[in-house]
């Protein structure tokens, strides 16, 4: 991990020591310390643990695209959080990936890119924006409505995204980390997003009972290797349509993945043609 981001970090726009101006900015970072306010530079400091020492960076990740719309002399544009938020999503991934990859050695890449999802999205980023009271220290627009911006949820999931790129190129991967580990790791319960992950098997029930069908079967199908490393191969049905097959040295989580596949078949076809009942 440590080979493939130095890698990725000798990219002119991932340098950790890229200047100011690869934001596309230009204000001098001279003029940076009197345009971040002091409460702002102070809270951030509270919830890096760092000193801010590229303010100007900061100040970017905080300032709302509306305040672009509102720049009408000849001065050059100030810049929106846009681009620190292409930055940002991409730690945000790595480190989430990092992380749950380590955490969850036997789940696949389709587990671990569905939990990944239910931590990185929308409204969870938005979530941790909101609990940070980033909303309160957006940069806006004059003209536009700052309220309803500083409580929008695509507004301050951009400025958690931006904030975590902004972090990266002030403190480094590093900072990002412990950033990330202190303000989303610790607040998600990872037991509650893989419980719900796995239990593919009471969705299947629900489904069925929902629409008076009988339970799902599970058939082992074949049984393959010495009995110290088996492998199982498991079908499940439901009145004589197979729905899913699934293969894991553990019954349980053949079932599991069978069950998974069944409903994704279910949840885009129903070849029952029945409804849930009222």
């Amino acid at each position: 991990m440590a080979h493939l981001w130095q890698k990725l970090t000798s990219l002119p726009f991932l340098r950790t020591e890229a200047t100011d101006s690869d934001l596309g900015g230009h204000n001098s970072s001279g003029s940076a310390d009197l345009l971040l306010d002091p409460r702002t530079a102070e809270h951030l400091e509270h919830l890096t643990g760092r000193p801010c020492n590229r303010r100007m960076i900061y100040r970017t990740a905080l300032t709302h695209r509306s305040v672009l719309h509102d720049h009408t002399t000849d001065d050059a544009k100030p810049d929106s959080n846009q681009r620190l938020e292409f930055l940002g999503d991409a730690v945000l991934d790595l480190l989430i990936s990092e992380y749950l990859f380590k955490q969850f050695p036997s789940s696949d890449e389709g587990h671990l890119s569905s939990n990944r999802s239910k931590i990185v999205n929308r409204k969870s980023l938005a979530g941790f924006a909101l609990e940070l009271k980033l909303g309160e220290h957006l940069i806006v627009g004059e003209s536009a409505d700052k309220h309803k911006i500083r409580t929008s949820e695509s507004a301050l999931a951009d400025a958690f995204e931006s904030l975590v790129g902004a972090i990266y190129l002030d403190q480094g991967l590093a900072g990002a980390e412990r950033f990330i580990m202190s303000h989303v790791i610790s607040k998600v319960d990872l037991k509650k997003i893989v419980d719900e992950e796995y239990n593919y098997k009471s969705r299947l029930i629900e489904f069925t009972q929902s629409r008076q069908l009988p339970p799902p079967l599970y058939t082992v199908t074949s049984e393959e290797g010495a009995e110290h490393e088996k492998t199982f191969t498991i079908e499940v049905s439901c009145s004589g349509i197979v729905l899913g097959r699934g293969v894991a040295p553990r019954k349980k989580d053949a079932e599991q993945i069978a069950a998974r596949e069944a409903m994704a078949i279910l949840e885009t076809t129903n070849p029952f043609n029945t409804d849930p009942a009222p």
